[in-house]
């Protein structure tokens, strides 16, 4: 992939940022027309699920996949006896693996999904803080072939979700890799700047009217009403609160998104 268009405003100090605006890269407007009746991308069959021994350990364990790697959390109770959805977390500037999953463990208890939290390489992810897609969404792709084999992933039910620096990417590569992923769940973002379009993804974005690090103003209204334009399945939230990921939000959204509920536009106007 090619030069990420980054909204020029969007600048780092730390762990805090400045408004960003959305800036869509190219073609947003041209929509894939194979997708299936809920907007997730028409692909391959599944493949056959072979029962893993390793995936019966719950609680999180390391994953590598050449010289990437990152950590896996493995829902209490499974037994590694069937295919489970998986959710990809990105954590926020500065943060880390163990921190994503803190934010959706009990929701992955609850509701019985694998969760995959890379580390960026840098201090937040490489379209951040390269203007391109780099090591982090090579890292990204091969962990989730890996945790495919390891963990026995259903492969219909793939999502990346992110808060922050993590929900902006999550956008981004969500939305250029729609082939890949069914789903993407952004917790306060601040752009999408994806370089090209593929597919069409369920997507959910909940942002804090009182968010003072990334305005809700200037990024969350602005990305879900482009997207909504764009013909996107796209369910808005804005709750009462600042720069932060709301649980019981979070929950509505991963409900949906492991039990395949097709998503009711829902958009600020």
């Amino acid at each position: 992939m090619g030069h990420a268009r980054i909204p020029r405003g969007y600048r780092r100090r730390g762990a805090a940022a400045f408004p960003a605006l959305l800036l869509m890269g190219a073609g947003l407007a041209c929509l894939p027309a194979a997708v299936d009746g809920r907007g997730a991308p028409a692909g391959p069959a599944t493949p056959a699920f072979m029962p893993v021994r390793a995936a019966a350990v719950a609680g999180v364990t390391s994953i590598t996949a050449g010289r990437a790697a990152g950590l896996v959390y493995v829902p209490a109770g499974y037994r590694g006896d069937r295919p489970l959805p998986l959710l990809v977390m990105l954590h926020g500037a500065g943060g880390d693996a163990r921190g994503a999953i803190r934010l959706v463990r009990s929701h992955a208890d609850a509701l019985g999904f694998l969760v995959l939290a890379p580390k960026s390489a840098a201090a937040t992810w490489d379209i951040i803080a390269d203007r391109r897609f780099g090591p982090d969404e090579a890292a990204l792709d091969a962990l989730v072939r890996q945790a495919s084999i390891d963990h026995g992933v259903d492969q219909g039910r793939i999502a990346i979700g992110g808060f922050s620096d993590g929900a902006s990417y999550a956008l981004t590569l969500g939305l250029a890799r729609g082939d890949r992923f069914s789903d993407i769940i952004a917790f306060s973002p601040g752009f999408a700047a994806p370089d090209r379009i593929v597919g069409m993804p369920s997507i959910f974005i909940a942002h804090g009217i009182e968010d003072r690090v990334l305005p809700i103003a200037t990024t969350g209204r602005r990305i879900a009403a482009r997207l909504a334009r764009s013909g996107y399945p796209v369910r808005y939230e804005e709750f009462r609160g600042g720069h932060a990921v709301p649980q019981p939000l979070a929950r509505e959204a991963l409900r949906a998104f492991v039990d395949r509920v097709p998503v009711r536009a829902r958009v600020a106007a």
